[in-house]
């Protein structure tokens, strides 16, 4: 074999790997966020809520972030039938890959929780960390929601931790300008 062709065929290989897609964990099914993120729930109803240009153009105003989507997968909570909350299902980019989670929120717009539901990069995973994802608690459009503002990095999953605290100061944007609107939340 030539010296040439073994380079090629090294090269070749060496493509290959670096361009084999990531590892995806699956943490959570969206039916499982749901019970943790609202474990006395007794009804998840899902709503596929579309978005008007004029909501997509008012949620980037407002957040900052630029809306990806067409709309959303929500679904509404409820005990005794009266809404207990919402569940709202969301997708970012990490560095590569997309990162799939959800959003509990309160019927005034409060983010009760985060769940990650698939992880796709390689590292990175430490935002499924209890205590990065407490920090969300609480917060509505009202908050700064902003990496090193009042959001902490965790190291080595800078990409990552921007990104979903993008998407979650989106997604109180999209509970006030389309959310509570529609389902007529207090």
């Amino acid at each position: 074999m030539t010296t040439n062709l073994k380079v090629r065929i090294f090269a070749f290989a060496f493509f290959l790997v670096i361009n084999l897609p990531s590892e995806a964990k699956q943490y959570f099914t969206i039916e499982e966020a749901q019970r943790v993120l609202f474990p006395s729930a007794e009804i998840f109803e899902r709503q596929v809520v579309k978005f008007t240009a004029r909501e997509k153009a008012d949620i980037e105003k407002k957040s900052g972030t630029k809306v990806r989507n067409l709309g959303n997968y929500v679904w509404m909570v409820k005990k005794g039938g009266k809404i207990i909350g919402l569940v709202v299902l969301d997708f970012v980019f990490g560095k590569h890959e997309l990162i799939d989670y959800a959003v509990g929120m309160t019927p005034d717009g409060k983010v009760c929780g985060i769940e990650v539901l698939v992880y796709r990069e390689s590292y990175g995973n430490e935002i499924r960390s209890e205590k990065w994802r407490a920090q969300f608690k609480g917060k509505d459009s009202a908050a700064d929601l902003r990496l090193n503002g009042d959001i902490d990095n965790v190291s080595g999953a800078t990409i990552s931790c921007r990104n979903v605290t993008a998407g979650v100061k989106r997604l109180v944007a999209t509970f006030e300008i389309v959310l509570r609107p529609r389902f007529k939340l207090p």
